[in-house]
């Protein structure tokens, strides 16, 4: 299924339109056709899992890892100890058990072969602490990190018991000063599925998503990969499925439980258009501090590209869930929208990395809110009251409604998790250790019920101008109404309101 002709052949010529560098990561030469069938594709999605990261690590992405039968494809940004790093260490354990326990029998555990196929792991990162960043290699090459020091630096199996097992791994990270950290996070599976979730390896309870696809988008992903971390790996040799290898389920694996936790199941076999979209890191953060300065334009990467394309295209409504809002140019995209009569709902965070904010953007969410909200009072003088208002003559439209909320824990102590099935939802009850999410961390952007964007990238500065980021852009009505309605289930009491439109009070 081809992506909406329009839309594409309107992102390519933007696309084809701007500047290129060969400094880029990844770089795209979208003059080829076979490029661009890198970034306009195709999907299908499998589900999409909502919880917190130890959640949805211990419920998709392990299970998905201990299942490979010959690559996994590891990629973060952040690494730092915690209840996902500690699942993740026990399940490499267990799995390597089990491959000693077959290699030593000689035998396939399934099929009776006398050789153990090897398994390719490669984790791939960008931050474990501040000091690491400061110290990091400049180079393209990044920081191989040697396999003695995994237990201790990365909290990893001791490298001679996977080696041991046929679980070649290799670990790199790269960084680049001052603020270009590889942003995007995805797995893939055997070259075969791929999972983007919105987590890292870390200990903080946010309310994260994880979305799962098959199909011609893996291809690019697998391109993304080696074109950032490892320009010799062979993205376009598919792996064949040889069938199940080992049997894992007599294993007892670390799982965690999230009070926010919720999955929506996909019909298989239904194919979405879907855009693949990149986002090279930039060392200079062209700030520019005077008042008086005009906000500059962000690079025109393909991720850029395409929200500021669905934002000028928008006709009825822009959902925008973000763990920051501190990026000027989207800012005036949405109040752009709001002028041309598109309501904009807008979820957010009060206090989330108020340092890291003023850091990398010089403001934070909460200042941007009260700047996007002064902007919103002028544009309604202008249009005149009351938001069912329209100049019939000259053709204005009324002025959008624009709804704003904070995220928040939910102070109920009820224990109920909502599950999806086919967008059905069902209720089962957490256990007493279930974490609830103290700040989201979703990136999520849903426009006129037909669009939705998935991936690393905030609505913040340093995700539109320095770091690496990935975006995945589906368009499909039923794909936007189920993830909307297992995210409107999760938020339930979740939500603190911060300004609505339609409110006279």
């Amino acid at each position: 299924m081809s992506y909406p002709q329009s839309f594409a052949q309107e992102f390519l010529r933007r696309l084809e339109a701007a500047p290129s560098s060969r400094d880029d990561i990844p770089r795209y030469k979208t003059h080829y056709v076979s490029e661009r069938q890198l970034l306009v594709t195709s999907s299908q999605p499998a589900g999409f899992q909502l919880g917190t990261g130890a959640s949805i690590f211990t419920g998709s992405l392990i299970p998905a890892i201990v299942s490979a039968q010959h690559e996994v494809i590891f990629v973060t940004c952040f690494w730092a100890p915690s209840k996902a790093l500690k699942a993740l260490c026990d399940a490499l354990s267990k799995l390597a058990a089990h491959r000693l326990a077959a290699i030593k029998e000689g035998r396939d555990l399934r099929r009776g072969a006398n050789a153990i196929p090897p398994l390719e792991v490669r984790i791939c990162l960008s931050s474990r602490s501040l000091l690491q960043k400061l110290l990091h290699p400049q180079s393209r090459d990044g920081y191989t990190y040697p396999p003695s020091s995994w237990p201790e630096k990365l909290g990893l199996p001791d490298a001679a018991l996977l080696g041991a097992a046929g679980i070649h791994v290799r670990v790199k990270s790269l960084f680049f000063l001052p603020f270009s950290v590889m942003h995007p996070k995805f797995v893939i599976i055997d070259r075969q599925r791929a999972f983007l979730p919105s987590c890292n390896v870390s200990w903080e309870s946010w309310l994260e998503g994880c979305v799962e696809i098959t199909g011609e988008a893996v291809e690019a992903l697998l391109s993304f990969y080696s074109r950032t971390w490892d320009q010799a790996h062979p993205s376009r040799q598919l792996l064949h499925d040889r069938g199940s290898v080992f049997d894992m389920d007599g294993a007892s694996l670390v799982s965690a439980s999230s009070r926010a936790d919720c999955r929506v199941e996909f019909q298989p076999g239904g194919t979405l258009p879907t855009l693949v979209l990149p986002s090279s890191c930039h060392r200079n953060p062209r700030f520019r501090p005077f008042p008086w300065q005009k906000a500059p334009t962000p690079p025109r990467t393909p991720l850029n590209i395409a929200l500021l394309q669905v934002f000028e295209q928008a006709r009825e409504s822009i959902y925008i869930q973000t763990p920051n809002l501190t990026c000027e140019p989207v800012i005036a995209a949405l109040l752009d929208s709001l002028a041309r009569g598109v309501d904009v709902v807008i979820v957010t965070n009060r206090n989330m990395m108020l340092l890291e904010q003023l850091v990398t953007a010089g403001t934070t969410t909460s200042w941007s809110i009260r700047s996007l909200l002064r902007r919103f009072r002028r544009l309604k003088e202008t249009a005149g009251t009351g938001a069912a208002h329209r100049d019939l003559e000259a053709g204005r439209p009324a002025l959008g409604h624009l709804r704003i909320s904070y995220f928040h824990a939910r102070s109920s102590q009820a224990d109920s998790v909502s599950h999806t099935r086919e967008g059905r939802p069902l209720m089962s009850v957490a256990s007493q250790e279930a974490e609830e999410p103290v700040h989201s961390h979703l990136k999520l952007t849903l426009v006129d019920g037909e669009y939705a964007m998935l991936g690393s990238g905030n609505m913040d500065r340093p995700s539109w101008f320095t770091s690496q980021e990935l975006g995945i852009l589906f368009h499909s009505h039923d794909f936007c109404t189920g993830v909307r309605a297992a995210v409107d289930g999760v938020l339930e009491e979740r939500l603190e309101l911060v300004f609505d439109s339609n409110d006279s009070r």
